[in-house]
């Protein structure tokens, strides 16, 4: 299934005129109208993405885990900067971490906030020396997924092996059904493989974690999903702003 750029942004989520807060979670702010956004079917920002992955590891926790927010995934893929880039990735300690989520958007314009059309996910396993993108709109976000790949897989730490992590292409990803959703299959892919690290206890490292993303990353939990994080946010949202 391709689906063009225009199309994506048609199904994108304008802001409303309330722009309240509703909710601070670990330094994500969220308002009101992203409340919209998932009550919708819309297009995810990069806030309810970041507040996702700001929640998964109070479920799947991990010391060796790192999910990076939607706007340092970006920051990391444009910079210009070779010193800079390598100021801001240290504080990361990339090097300690045995898997790594990022969020990959397609957004060209370092000066639009928000903008892009399309979300996948890029993954970083240690033990299999590997970076493995997943693209819900097969090979739409191919570019920046190795811009991105590109810019951080010097700063992994080797761990002993000799070569460099590799990149793949999974073509097995789950594939989005409609123009809107992709945003979601990044949500629910992250957690598929944050559960897989954590509880796994026998690893296959071809496999991967990728039988239980077929099995989980249904169109159906995906469309269920979008309800789940909505609940969420409102369980925890102050009770005078549930409302």
């Amino acid at each position: 299934m391709t689906l063009s750029s225009h199309f994506h942004q048609s199904y994108k989520m304008k802001r409303s005129p309330s722009d309240e807060m509703i909710l601070s979670y670990n330094d994500v702010v969220l308002r009101r109208y992203d409340l919209t956004i998932l009550s919708g079917p819309f297009y995810l920002n990069d806030r309810v993405i970041e507040f996702y992955f700001s929640y998964l590891p109070s479920s799947y926790p991990s010391q060796d885990t790192l999910l990076v927010p939607p706007s340092i995934a970006f920051w990391i893929m444009k910079c210009p900067v070779a010193e800079a880039l390598k100021d801001f990735i240290d504080p990361l300690h990339l090097s300690d971490k045995e898997l790594v989520i990022f969020p990959v958007n397609d957004n060209d314009d370092v000066s639009k906030a928000e903008g892009g059309s399309h979300w996948s996910l890029l993954a970083y396993y240690r033990r299999a020396n590997k970076f493995v993108h997943h693209d819900s709109c097969r090979g739409m976000n191919s570019t920046p997924a190795k811009q991105l790949y590109r810019a951080v897989v010097g700063y992994m730490g080797q761990s002993g092996s000799a070569s460099e992590p590799g990149f793949l292409e999974w073509s097995g990803s789950p594939r989005q059904e409609n123009g809107y959703d992709c945003g979601l299959y990044v949500t629910a892919i992250a957690r598929v493989i944050c559960s897989w690290y954590v509880n796994c206890k026998s690893i296959d490292l071809k496999e991967l974690w990728f039988p239980d993303v077929k099995e989980q990353v249904t169109p159906v939990a995906v469309a269920e999903m979008r309800a789940e994080i909505l609940t969420l946010v409102k369980k925890l949202m102050p009770t005078n702003q549930n409302s």
